[in-house]
């Protein structure tokens, strides 16, 4: 009997507790129902746009084939998170293991850290579509494009390798509540009682330098880019380029400006109730709009999923 009793306290205590944001809202129902259709509309969206890429020989570009990694990479990402949170809720229960949290933080590290780089091999496609369009079938060969997307997957995977084992052997003595809704690494790094300061500059340094490298290679292909829209002659031309560029950009600005906040900013900004509703818009709110942003405002795309539809698609190419 003791033993049984010894065992039920240690399981009890090697799991963590998820508080989520149901506890803070005062229609969970309802907030559950709302985070349950985007979970639906961002698996949807991002699929249609895979099995459009892929089915639609006009859309076998290096541009494209980026944007089915990202969509690939949404479904993952919401997947790791939501499902288990809409399930918790379901069943009344909030309870993680070590090992699950473990599992769920290095898929969240590792996509998050795979769409950081994704997105500025993007960037640099656009600058060499626009600024180098003769050169661009050879700049942006198969072999160029498919080296990019394994590079970010694997940088990212690189990332979640580095913070996950790390984290997670830390002696946790505190309070297993984890004030969010899925095992991130700031919310679980508080509920450690050990001395984690140097491995907080080791992760912000390490976030900068992720961050940084990405951030100067959208800088400066947009800078180069601008430039050569400034300079062009056709009216066309100038708004296809803008249209083009302008999807990117606001996937960019959605992303990084929310990572900035989680992983940059002081202690001082931070607190559970802001994390989290952060977390929520570039963890569910991202996946749903990047379709949206690459789909609505892209002639291509749109013409293709008329003509999965049978219906004769009016853009065409020029």
């Amino acid at each position: 009997m003791e033993k049984t009793n010894w065992v039920a306290n240690y399981t009890a205590r090697s799991d963590f507790i998820l508080v989520g944001i149901f506890n803070e809202s005062k229609h969970p129902a309802l907030l559950c129902l709302v985070i349950f259709v985007a979970f639906l509309m961002a698996l949807t969206g991002n699929t249609i746009l895979i099995l459009l890429i892929h089915s639609d020989a006009y859309l076998h570009t290096p541009m494209y084939f980026f944007i089915s990694q990202l969509s690939l990479m949404d479904i993952m990402y919401i997947s790791v998170t939501v499902p288990k949170m809409l399930m918790d809720q379901v069943m009344g229960m909030n309870k993680i293991s070590t090992t699950e949290c473990g599992i769920q933080m290095f898929l969240y590290v590792t996509l998050a850290g795979s769409e950081f780089f994704l997105l500025a091999s993007m960037a640099y496609d656009r600058y060499v579509a626009i600024c180098h369009p003769l050169r661009y079938p050879v700049l942006m060969n198969p072999r160029v494009f498919l080296l990019l997307a394994s590079g970010c997957w694997f940088l990212g995977s690189v990332d979640g390798f580095l913070f996950t084992p790390i984290t997670m052997t830390f002696p946790f003595c505190r309070s297993r509540e984890i004030h969010h809704f899925f095992c991130e690494v700031p919310a679980v790094l508080k509920l450690s009682c050990s001395d984690t300061s140097i491995y907080e500059i080791f992760m912000y340094l390490c976030c900068v330098l992720m961050l940084l490298i990405p951030v100067t290679v959208i800088s400066g292909s947009y800078y180069f880019i601008l430039i050569t829209i400034h300079r062009m002659n056709s009216a066309e031309g100038q708004k296809k380029a803008f249209a083009t560029c302008s999807s990117h950009m606001t996937v960019v600005i959605l992303f990084y400006g929310a990572a900035i906040y989680t992983y940059m900013l002081p202690k001082s900004y931070h607190t559970p109730e802001k994390d989290m509703m952060v977390s929520v818009f570039y963890t569910i709110l991202t996946p749903v709009l990047n379709p949206l942003i690459y789909s609505l405002r892209n002639k291509d795309v749109m013409g293709a999923l008329k003509k999965m539809w049978n219906v004769e698609p009016v853009f065409h190419k020029t």
